[in-house]
């Protein structure tokens, strides 16, 4: 291996590093990406770094697609023909690249991601999602080889990842409220369930603790978010065992920034449960 080849590999393990130290990871299958959120305010550029964490090169597509948060916190695809105008523009003005990395074991690379905002672009908050999948390999000759039968099936599982891409323009106010918790407790496991309503320009981003009277930490859910085109959101926090037999008397909830991004409260709210 050559010095320079050396040096190029270990700057991009320390970005990774950095990347994982600063910001949270997602993982599927081999593939690990950090941050797991990129948000570009005004102008600018980021990246994404990807690493292959398996023992085999792997080779993964990047594609841009539009998606829509519901109120159970699920998403949906949007096609072109059926976004808005707002949706429509962040597809346009977000480029990225590599498009197609093949990565050996072990092996970071970076994506990077630039914004052209048009004249006379509407302040607010515009997104897309950026899906990094794997591409099977080729099947070697003695995969598809039949059976007895003439008849030769092979499985082979395709993983991906998707993650939000933010542009804000302009001053973007946004609030929350929480309301209504209570328990619930189901044959399959236990949570507190309530009720997140969003007001503003922008998303909202954080994770739901719940204190006890004594300041004890009795949950912990992080990664909840409520986009703009959402006013409401129905919010679930499963419980462990131990967590389900501490819950007695007045409970503090907080929905907080997470501490990577300040830490900030957004909301709170309180319940009492039997």
């Amino acid at each position: 291996m050559t010095v320079s080849r050396f040096r190029h590999l270990a700057m991009a393990g320390a970005a990774l590093f950095g990347a994982l130290s600063s910001a949270p990871a997602a993982a599927q299958g081999d593939l690990l990406i950090a941050p797991t959120r990129v948000i570009i305010s005004q102008g600018g550029s980021s990246e994404v770094i990807l690493s292959n964490i398996g023992s085999e090169p792997a080779t993964y597509r990047i594609s841009a697609e539009l998606r829509r948060m519901t109120e159970d916190g699920d998403f949906h695809e949007v096609t072109e023909a059926e976004a808005t105008p707002a949706e429509l523009a962040a597809l346009q003005m977000i480029t990225y690249a590599p498009r197609r990395i093949t990565l050996l074991p072990g092996q970071p690379q970076s994506v990077r991601i630039s914004i052209r905002q048009p004249e006379g672009l509407p302040d607010g908050e515009y997104r897309v999602h950026l899906n990094f999948r794997a591409v099977p390999p080729a099947l070697k000759p003695e995969d598809g080889a039949g059976s007895a039968t003439g008849v030769s099936i092979k499985l082979i599982p395709v993983y991906g990842i998707t993650i939000p891409v933010f542009v804000r323009r302009g001053r973007l106010d946004v609030s929350a409220t929480l309301a209504n918790a209570h328990l619930v407790k189901e044959p399959g496991g236990s949570f507190v369930e309530l009720d997140l309503t969003r007001a503003g320009q922008r998303s909202v981003y954080g994770e739901f603790i719940g204190k006890s009277a004594r300041g004890e930490v009795l949950f912990d859910l992080r990664g909840i978010a409520a986009y703009p085109e959402i006013t409401h959101r129905k919010v679930q926090i499963p419980l462990s065992p131990d967590a389900l037999a501490k819950l007695r008397g007045p409970v503090k909830i907080e929905y907080r920034e997470l501490p990577e991004n300040g830490g900030a409260l957004i909301a709170e709210t309180a319940a009492t449960f039997p």
